[in-house]
């Protein structure tokens, strides 16, 4: 079952299939999904998307019990340099490419959208999608810093989360200021099953992954060569 919905008056549509056009309005198809389904929501750049990304998921869906994850590849990210960021639509590609599970699904629609914010998109999937069990699938290094995100109380306040243990950010993300704020929320990790049915804010800190790989630290790796032609 794909949700076809007509695309809010804010967004700015990239160019349309005809499939997606009725009546002359734009419509947004979003990933399958049905009534009652555990679906986990896990954005990024993925610039590059990388096996963490893959296995952060992986493990959320066994633990939990999804039955589908949808990677949101955004067009930027608010609290960090994208000028150098590749085309959306190489990223996608590229994120499809590794993922290559049939239960993950790839998808630009914030694009589609128009939104800006994580917050933007997650109302507007709850709003549109009332009875599909949503769960916000984070790493370890965005729990730290989720209290600078725009209206980060909100996106807990709409969907139970799962923090996915990172190599490094393990030992102080639940020190930080979300994790403090919302303590209160958290689950053990016995009850992770439970998880997608809790009313939220809820929350759970997943172990077992510890992967030091970064999209962040293989741009900069990436950019390296670059660096080196110019200097000689």
């Amino acid at each position: 079952m794909n949700c076809e919905s007509p695309l809010p008056h804010a967004a700015s549509p990239i160019p349309a299939t005809a499939s997606e056009w009725a009546g002359g309005e734009p419509r947004l198809v979003l990933p399958l999904h049905a009534p009652g389904m555990r679906i986990g929501l896990f954005g990024g750049t993925f610039d590059p998307p990388h096996a963490a990304h893959r296995g952060a998921c992986l493990l959320a869906m066994k633990r939990l019990g999804l039955d589908r994850v949808w990677w949101l590849v955004t067009p930027g990210n608010p609290l960090k340099d994208t000028s150098r960021l590749a085309p959306l639509p190489e990223r996608v590609a590229a994120a499809r490419a590794l993922a290559h599970h049939p239960r993950i699904d790839v998808t630009g629609i914030e694009a589609r959208l128009g939104t800006h914010y994580s917050y933007e998109t997650v109302a507007y999937l709850v709003r549109r999608c009332p009875q599909v069990r949503f769960v916000w699938i984070m790493g370890a290094d965005n729990l730290r810093s989720f209290h600078r995100w725009q209206r980060w109380r909100g996106i807990a306040s709409l969907v139970p989360m799962a923090i996915v243990d990172r190599l490094g950010p393990s030992l102080y993300a639940t020190a930080g200021v979300a994790g403090q704020a919302l303590a209160w929320a958290r689950i053990p990790e016995a009850a992770a099953k439970t998880l997608p049915e809790r009313t939220p804010p809820a929350w759970i800190y997943l172990h077992g992954l510890k992967s030091p790989l970064s999209s962040t630290a293989l741009r900069a790796a990436r950019a390296l060569p670059n660096k080196r032609l110019r200097a000689g």
